[in-house]
């Protein structure tokens, strides 16, 4: 953790590295994080984000999938494999009812392909489901991202946001959120940021 905080420190003091500098990427949403790459007067050549960024290229600022937007997977470390980092959503029935019966036929709909071609046609999204056709989705750079998905099998992670409880990984203004913010703002010492990771990951899961 200390090595990789390191290196993402070296990135972090260089005012060429990121548009705007330090204080330009706190101030920055997650929209204009896209705008500033493929809007109409970019400021940046790269966004570090999901595949959903091929849909707001194309629809809100009229880049061309392939041409105007491309993507890379993210690299591996140390000469191992490299890892398909992913987040995603789970379809749940909280209780049994009247109307059970009729959710688990949803759900079971929703796991099968001919589901994950509409959302697919759709944009936006990508399907783990191996038997879903890669022309479902509309342009090769998301027939790539999806089977990308596919291929990567057992080495697919979730994001650590994502792993974590949302005490930890998804309060703003709190715990991994903050820290790294505060990092980002000075990152001399990733050692006390590590520190404080940890520190904040045992509260948040109880430990």
């Amino acid at each position: 953790m200390v090595e990789a905080l390191t290196t993402l420190g070296e990135l972090f003091s260089s005012e060429e590295l990121l548009a705007g500098g330090a204080d330009g990427s706190l101030g920055t949403d997650f929209p204009t994080s896209v705008g500033k790459v493929f809007g109409p007067e970019p400021q940046a050549a790269m966004v570090y984000e999901g595949d959903f960024v091929g849909g707001l290229a194309r629809e809100d600022y009229g880049r061309t999938l392939g041409e105007d937007a491309v993507f890379f997977p993210f690299p591996a470390v140390d000469g191992g494999t490299a890892p398909v980092v992913s987040g995603g959503d789970a379809a749940v029935i909280l209780k049994d009812g009247k109307n059970t019966e009729a959710a688990q036929r949803l759900v079971e709909f929703l796991a099968t392909p001919e589901a994950a071609a509409i959302w697919a046609e759709a944009g936006g999204f990508l399907s783990p489901n191996s038997a879903l056709d890669l022309s479902a989705y509309g342009d090769e750079i998301t027939q790539e991202t999806a089977a990308s998905l596919i291929e990567a099998g057992d080495t697919v992670r979730f994001d650590m946001s994502d792993q974590a409880p949302a005490a930890f990984g998804g309060t703003s203004g709190a715990g991994e959120w903050k820290i790294l913010q505060d990092f980002l703002r000075d990152p001399s010492d990733p050692q006390a940021t590590a520190e404080a990771l940890e520190a904040e990951a045992a509260k948040a899961f109880g430990n």
